[in-house]
C-alpha cells in the first residue's frame, strides 16, 4: 500500500544540548497525564480521504477503515494470520481454489445478517470497471478478475467468487494462490453492507452500518469519534468510545501526548532519539521495525531507461547502501532487498546492484552515451526523501547525467499518471508475504508498476512461488525474481524504516504490527 510522500524539513530545530553524544531538544520536562479513562481513548491519526474500501490507497485511509470494515482474516501483533470473519479456511490440494467458513451469527452494526452473499458482493466492489479500487493488482489472480476489471466482460459470475449458502465463499484462481488467505486480510477486502454493494449506496458516514469493531459517530476537521459495535463477531470492543484526532493546534505529537490530549500517537524520527532519555516519556516509548520498502523507481517506457544498459549503468554508479547510511534520518536502514526483514520467504541475500562505477560507465558507453553525451536531461521527482540530491550528485559526478529534482504538489498521483524519469516513493506491505513487494509492484500488468517494466522471467519466477506451498521452493522462487530485478534494475531498493509511537500506561493492544495499522477492537484499558 503506497504511503503519502512525507516532505520532511530539517530546518529550524529547538534549542539542543549534548547529553553524552546525544542530541536532545531542550523542552520542559512534564508529568505525562493521565490516560482517558476506560470509557475512551485518543490516537492521533492522518486525517483518512474515504471511509469507503475500495478506494484506500494510503496508511492514513486503511488505519481508520480497518476499525470500520471487518475482513475474514487479520494479523495478531506476532504478525501470525488469524481467523477474523472466516472461522477457518481450505485450500484445494492444487492450490487453485480456496473456500472461507464464516462464523456463524455474523451481523453488521443494524442488526442485519453478514452472510456469504456480502463478501461476494463487497469484493465485487473492488473490480468495478468504472471505478475499481487503486489495489486491484491484489485480486488480479482470481479468475476472471482480470476482464471484468477492463470491461472486457460484464457479468459478474464470470468472476471466480461464488458464496455457497449463508457460510461459505469459494474463490477460484487462474494459477495456485496458497497467499490468498493472506491478501484478503488487507483492509480493502473489508465487507460492506448489502445497500452499499448491491445498490450502489454511499453508506459511510456516521450511523453507517459496518462490519468492523467501530462505527462513525461523527466525522469532523477536528476528530472523528467512533463508538462500538455491540454487533462485533468477537464482542462489543472493551473501550466504548475512541477518538480520531486530526487537529492537535500546531502542537507536536508529543506536547501534545504530555499535555494529556492523547492516548496514543505515532511520533517523528526527530523525538525518537532523545524521548528514551526523558523519565516521564521514556516508559511510554513503543518502536517497532516497519514492513515497509522507500525505493527508486525508474521510467522504463521511455529514454533513457528504455535501454537495459543505462539503467545498469545507474545500478552501478552509486554505493547504495553507503549513500542511504550517510543522507538517512533516524530508524531509517539500508536495504538490501525489496523484501522487508521480517517476512519470511524473502532469501537473505544483497540483492542491490554491484558497486561499480567503472563498469558503470562502460555500460553507458556501450549504450550510445560515453560520459553521458546524447542522454536527455533526467527528471526526478524526489517528494521531500532526504537521499534525493545525494543520489542527483551521483549519477552527475559518475555519469555525466543531467539530473533535475522536482516536487510535485501531488507526488504520487503524478507518479500514477504521468512517471518521471526517476522517483522515490515508499510502500508499505497490505499483507505478509514478499510477493506485495515484488509481484503487487513489478509485474508486467500489475496496477502498481509505474514504471512500466517487463520480464517475462521475473512472472515466471513470480508464478513459481505462488504456486507451491512448500516454502524452500518459494523462497528460491522468489530469489529468481529478486536476482532479476537486481539484473535489470527496474528500480533500487533504498531503505526500511523504524515507527516509534508514546502510547498511554495502561492501554493494552496498542502495538503496531509493522504495517501502521493498529487493531482498536483488541484495545482496553487496563483494570486499577
Amino acid at each position: 500500500m503506497r504511503r503519502r510522500a512525507a516532505v520532511i524539513a530539517l530546518v529550524a530545530l529547538f534549542a539542543a544540548v549534548a547529553v553524552s553524544g546525544l542530541v536532545v531538544p531542550f523542552l520542559p520536562t512534564l508529568p505525562a497525564a493521565r490516560g482517558a479513562g476506560p470509557g475512551e481513548a485518543r490516537i492521533l491519526v492522518g486525517e483518512p480521504s474515504t471511509f469507503d474500501p475500495r478506494d484506500q490507497s494510503s496508511v492514513n485511509d486503511a488505519a481508520v477503515g480497518a476499525q470500520l470494515h471487518e475482513t475474514l482474516t487479520a494479523y495478531d501483533s506476532a504478525l501470525q494470520l488469524q481467523p477474523a470473519l472466516a472461522r477457518s479456511w481450505d485450500i484445494a490440494a492444487d492450490g487453485t481454489s480456496v473456500t472461507f467458513h464464516l462464523r456463524e451469527n455474523l451481523r453488521f452494526s443494524d442488526g442485519s445478517p453478514l452472510r456469504a452473499r456480502d463478501v461476494v458482493g463487497s469484493w465485487l466492489r473492488l473490480l468495478d470497471p468504472r471505478r475499481p479500487s487503486p489495489l486491484v493488482s491484489l485480486l488480479l489472480d482470481v479468475r476472471g478478475a482480470r476482464n471484468y476489471v477492463l470491461g472486457r466482460e460484464t457479468d459478474p459470475s464470470t468472476v471466480g467468487f461464488r458464496a455457497e449458502g449463508d457460510l461459505d465463499v469459494v474463490v477460484d484462481l487462474e494459477r495456485p494462490g496458497a497467499d490468498f488467505p493472506a491478501i484478503v486480510s488487507a483492509p480493502i477486502f473489508g465487507v460492506v453492507a448489502l445497500p452499499i454493494w448491491q445498490d450502489g449506496q454511499d453508506l459511510f458516514g456516521p450511523g453507517a452500518p459496518v462490519s468492523g469493531g467501530y462505527q462513525v459517530e461523527s466525522a469532523g476537521s477536528r476528530e472523528i469519534v467512533l463508538t462500538r459495535n455491540e454487533q462485533y463477531w468477537a464482542g462489543p470492543p472493551a473501550i466504548p468510545t475512541i477518538r480520531l484526532v486530526l487537529d492537535i493546534d500546531g502542537r507536536s505529537p508529543v506536547a501534545a501526548f504530555e499535555a494529556g490530549d492523547l492516548d496514543h500517537t505515532d511520533i517523528s524520527v526527530i523525538d525518537a532519539p532523545w524521548i528514551p532519555y526523558d523519565p516521564n516519556l521514556g516508559p511510554h516509548l513503543r518502536e517497532v521495525r516497519s514492513l515497509d520498502l522507500t525505493y527508486l523507481g525508474i521510467n522504463t517506457r521511455t529514454e533513457p531507461f528504455d535501454d537495459v544498459r543505462v539503467r545498469q549503468a545507474l545500478g552501478a554508479a552509486v554505493d547504495w547502501t553507503r549513500l542511504v547510511s550517510l543522507s538517512s534520518l533516524v530508524g531509517q536502514v539500508p536495504a538490501t532487498s525489496m523484501v522487508p526483514p521480517g517476512i519470511p520467504g524473502g532469501g537473505d541475500r544483497n540483492w542491490l546492484p554491484a558497486y561499480d562505477p567503472d563498469r558503470a560507465r562502460e555500460l553507458l558507453a556501450e549504450a550510445g552515451h560515453p560520459g553521458g553525451t546524447g542522454l536527455p536531461r533526467i527528471e526526478f521527482a524526489v517528494g521531500g526523501y532526504a537521499a534525493g540530491e545525494a543520489i542527483k550528485v551521483e549519477l552527475e559526478r559518475e555519469l555525466g547525467m543531467r539530473v533535475e529534482l522536482v516536487n510535485y504538489d501531488d507526488h504520487l498521483g503524478r507518479i500514477d499518471t504521468a512517471p518521471p524519469n526517476l522517483w522515490i516513493s515508499g510502500w508499505i506491505a497490505d499483507y505478509v508475504g514478499p510477493n506485495d513487494f515484488l509481484g503487487v509492484l513489478l509485474e508486467s500488468d500489475s496496477s502498481n508498476n509505474y514504471g512500466g517494466w517487463s520480464s517475462t522471467a521475473f512472472d515466471a519466477a513470480i508464478a513459481d512461488a505462488l504456486a507451491t506451498r512448500d516454502p524452500e521452493a518459494a523462497t528460491g522462487a522468489y530469489e529468481r525474481a529478486l536476482a532479476e530485478i537486481q539484473r535489470e534494475v527496474p528500480i533500487v531498493p533504498l531503505y526500511h524504516s523504524t515507527n516509534w509511537s508514546l502510547s498511554r500506561e495502561g492501554l493494552l493492544g496498542a502495538g503496531d504490527n509493522g504495517m501502521g495499522i493498529l487493531r482498536m477492537a483488541g484495545m482496553a484499558w487496563a483494570a486499577k
